[in-house]
Parts: structure tokens; sequence; C-alpha cells
């Protein structure tokens, strides 16, 4: 892309320059055989200048052939050798690089790029440029492995991950994945692709694996050997702490405490225990929310019993005080009962003044 707009604009400097679209290219280009390659040729845009035609050229012995021709009907394919194959850019104007995909040995040649414009006065200009072009077999590169993901080569179990295999060289490339045997036995082949699948990893899967990438030329080249691990998530993560790898149970951790600093010290080492073993015991936020839940019943519960406690003790307050309403009731009416059998004793004791 770089040596593409340093054409573009070194082509727009001489077009100032001289006054007329000038054509760049590079004297030579190198492709790799069975590979794609791509021929520069650009100029840059005049105002008053039309482009009417595009043709490349390749040298067949001692004369040019014409391969590709683009005028006002559409772009046209010269050569059945070159047919789906071949393409030249239309996209930039003043761009009309060759693409030529699967490059073969023969197509190793001088190829010429010609373009025609039409000038401000109606006259035609023609330029073109001469462009070699060297096909080299490439022997197939060291293989690298890198994983499908970002979790590198450990990974949890069920996971769908692939280990991927890339060399460079002369295509096609053909890639072998074998994995190492213990007891010195012989590697295992295992896919015969770039790219080996695992839908999902499981345990058994964990191992050593290499890659060997063989090209068209040259020798076959071995990757690094790579440890690739699957880990069970059944299984109980290795504490970091010793306490916690020789605890037994919770009843041995707290037996064996003095002090109420030991003893947070040792539950702390369970709670820690029971996060780092799946399955082992209730996670901590479950713990919390049970221990919330027991301490809301039993607020709760006092709460009942103390709302209970003090209407009884307002029913017998209400009681006592009946009771001694009557009472008084009772001892007023005795007093009256009093007063007036007082009285009636003292109006019959006493003489009749008549008398």
């Amino acid at each position: 892309m770089g040596l593409l707009l340093g054409l573009l604009l070194l082509g727009h400097l001489t077009v100032v320059a001289y006054g007329h679209p000038i054509l760049e290219a590079p004297e030579s280009v190198t492709g790799t055989w069975k590979g794609d390659v791509n021929i520069p040729c650009t100029y840059g845009p005049l105002q008053g200048y039309t482009q009417v035609l595009v043709k490349w050229l390749v040298q067949r012995g001692s004369d040019p052939v014409t391969i590709f021709l683009r005028d006002s009907s559409g772009d046209h394919t010269q050569q059945a050798k070159y047919r789906g194959r071949l393409h030249v850019n239309h996209e930039i104007q003043g761009d009309v690089s060759l693409q030529l995909n699967t490059v073969e040995m023969d197509d190793q040649s001088q190829y010429t790029c010609e373009v025609t414009w039409k000038t401000p006065n109606g006259n035609q200009v023609v330029r073109d440029k001469i462009i070699d072009l060297h096909v080299q077999k490439v022997s197939v590169s060291k293989p690298t492995v890198t994983t499908g993901g970002s979790y590198g080569f450990t990974v949890p179990q069920g996971m769908r991950i692939s280990l991927q295999c890339q060399a460079w060289g002369s295509p096609p490339i053909s890639y072998v994945w074998y994995k190492e045997q213990t007891n010195n036995q012989e590697p295992t082949k295992v896919a015969t692709l770039s790219t080996l699948l695992f839908k999902p990893a499981v345990v058994a899967d964990s191992g050593y694996y290499f890659c060997i990438a063989k090209g068209r030329v040259g020798s076959e080249q071995r990757s690094n050997i790579v440890k690739f691990v699957v880990k069970d998530s059944s299984k109980p993560l290795e504490t970091k702490t010793e306490a916690s790898t020789t605890m037994q149970s919770p009843l041995e951790a707290t037996s064996t405490v003095n002090s109420s600093w030991g003893w947070t010290t040792k539950m702390d080492v369970y709670l820690e225990e029971t996060r780092d073993g799946p399955g082992k015991g209730l996670p901590i936020f479950a713990i919390i929310l049970i221990i919330s839940l027991c301490c809301m019943v039993v607020l709760t519960m006092t709460y009942i019993m103390l709302c209970r406690k003090k209407s009884q003790q307002e029913n017998v307050y209400e009681v006592a005080s009946v009771h001694a309403r009557e009472a008084s009731d009772s001892g007023e009416t005795m007093r009256v009962d009093i007063f007036a059998s007082g009285c009636s004793s003292e109006d019959t004791a006493s003489p009749d003044p008549g008398q």
C-alpha cells in the first residue's frame, strides 16, 4: 500500500512537470509459486485527459501478447490461460495494477502496462511500462501453534476450543497434528488439518501436541511441542495454606482452639476451603443469607412474645381494676346499708313527743 501511494504521488508530480499523464511502475516484481502476486502500474489523473484504453501484455518469444484489454465495452481477458485468475484494479482512479492469482512457474516473464488517454484537443496519448515478473519456490517455514481463544493452553473442561497450526511458503501447505504418548511410544496422529478442534474439551485431551507442515518444495517442518491442559471443574482446586489442606472437618478445626482469635482464624480457613472446593459446602453468600434469615426469625419470635406478654399484663391490670371497683362499690353499699340501719334504729328508739 505504501508503494502504491508513493507511485501515485510520483505520477502526480510528473504530470505537473510535463503536462501529461506518466505511468509509474517498478522494474521487477517477485511472486511466490502457487501464490498471488500484484504488479503495480499507476498514473496521476490530469484534468482534461480521459482514459480510453488499458492493456496488459506478456512477452511470449519475441512478440508481446495481449492478455487483458479494458475499453468502453468493459474488461476482457484475451488468453484462456489467465481466465479466472487475472484482475485489473478499477476502484481507484489512476490505478491499473495487475493482480495475478495462483502463479505458475511459466508465468515468469516481462509484462507491459499500456494506457491510452484522450487529450483535451481530441488527440490520443499512449504510455507504457515494462515490468519483469520473477517466480520463486519458497520452502515451508517452521509452523507456529496458537489457540483459537484468549484462554491459552489451559482451559476448563467442557469448553469448545481449537489449536491452530500456521506456516508460510509456496501453497498448498498440508498439516498433520500429533499427540505425544507415554512410555516412549510413537506419537499418535490426531488430525490432518491446520486446525485441531476440541468440541468440547475433556480431561482426556490433556497432553503434549505438535504439528508438522509440508509444502510443495523443501522438507517438512515441525512445530514446538505445546502442553495442553484441560482442568476438571468437578474437583476442588489445590489450596495454598497448610491449615486448609490438613483440615478434616469443622469440628476438628474448632476443638483445637483455645482463644477467640484462634477460633476466628480456623473458621476463616474453613470458609476458604468451602469456597475453594466446589460441591464440598455452601457458598459464602448462601451462609450469610441463612444467618440473616435465622436472625430475622429470632427477632420476629421475640417481638411476638413481648407483645403477648404485654397484652397479658394489660388484661391482669384491667381485671384487678374491675375487682377493685367492685370491692369499692360493695363497701359503699354496705356503708349505706349500715347507715340506713342505724338511722332506723334511732328513729325507733326515740320517744314519741306526743306521749
